[in-house]
């Protein structure tokens, strides 16, 4: 009986070291996650910018004559 519980706390003592590094893991991730976010938000606005730039140029220059 001894040795059962004995072991029993050992897979306990493992599974909680577990718990806690995915714990981190997951804290990390979302961390990278909300970051990556934002970087993408930046690089889409920064697009829509060059977008609405590049289209007022265009329009400034003159229609093609075929």
């Amino acid at each position: 009986m001894e040795t059962e519980l004995n072991a029993l706390e050992s897979k306990l003592t493992q599974l909680i070291q577990v718990s806690g590094k995915l714990r981190a893991e997951n804290h990390q991730l979302r961390q990278e996650l909300a970051h990556a976010l934002s970087d993408n938000r930046l690089c889409s606005d920064k697009i829509d910018s060059a977008k609405d730039r590049l289209e007022k140029l265009l329009s400034t220059l003159p229609e093609e004559t075929l």
